[in-house]
């Protein structure tokens, strides 16, 4: 049997998609978001396919939350974490740096790279106590390059791009592969959320092309988490095919 994936952000999105993947490939489960009711669906939804999945109810942003929510995992599940998928990430507003809200960046910056670092400290004892792993970490076309109004969510994911690297060093001794994946226009709640529910805008982003989809970024993750022992995956970038980069796209209707 094969050992658990570790998954945040796992109640909707790219999170849900990954853990739907890793089931159908045999990994056990562990899945970690805020909205309790979702991760409770979702592990029902996939009781078929995975006979262990483990729901932790927590707030990345919260260090302490994060501690006791790994801690009160069973030390045979802990023991057992073979990959972790540090998805847990958002958006939010869009607009020029002297009219953002500093609401707005805490939580960017809190969830996408402080909420990130505390659960890779969490779960890294475990990851080298195997001497093997995998860390995923899903950053963003965002991580590559800028564009306008993006500012401070585009500095959060270069950070997430530039802690995939440090990572790759400090954990090289352990046999510990840390892949970076960034996603270009992706059609999630994503939007939802940048738009603080403003439904119409959100769907806005995704007229006159094929954005890509949540299952996209699962096949990727999968892709990377089965090499052979020896390939590590550094990063991938992935877009639509009317993406070009960024802020360039076709769109044809």
């Amino acid at each position: 049997m094969k050992g658990y994936a570790f998954i945040t952000g796992a109640s909707s999105g790219f999170g849900e998609a990954i853990a739907e993947s890793l089931a159908k490939e045999g990994f056990q489960l562990i899945i970690a978001a805020r909205r309790t009711e979702r991760l409770i669906a979702l592990k029902e939804r996939l009781s078929g396919l995975c006979s262990n999945i483990h729901i932790l109810s927590m707030d990345v942003r919260q260090e302490a939350a994060v501690q006791d929510a790994i801690s009160s995992l069973p030390t045979e599940v802990k023991n057992h974490i073979e990959i972790l998928v540090n998805n847990a990430g958002l958006a939010v507003g869009r607009g020029p740096i002297d009219e953002g809200v500093s609401e707005d960046w805490e939580r960017m910056i809190d969830t996408n790279i402080k909420g990130l670092l505390y659960v890779t400290k969490a779960v890294v004892p475990f990851l080298k106590l195997q001497k093997h792993g995998h860390i995923v970490n899903i950053a963003s076309i965002a991580g590559k390059e800028v564009y306008p109004g993006g500012n401070v969510y585009c500095a959060s994911k270069h950070a997430v791009d530039a802690l995939s690297r440090s990572m790759r060093i400090d954990l090289i001794s352990y046999g510990i592969k840390v892949t970076n994946i960034a996603p270009g226009a992706a059609e999630t709640e994503f939007s939802l959320v940048r738009f603080k529910g403003d439904q119409s805008t959100a769907d806005s982003v995704y007229e006159g092309y094929d954005a890509l989809q949540a299952e996209d970024i699962a096949e990727s993750v999968l892709f990377a988490v089965t090499r052979p022992a020896h390939v590590n995956i550094s990063d991938i970038t992935i877009m639509p095919t009317a993406q070009a980069s960024a802020s360039i796209f076709h769109k044809d209707r």
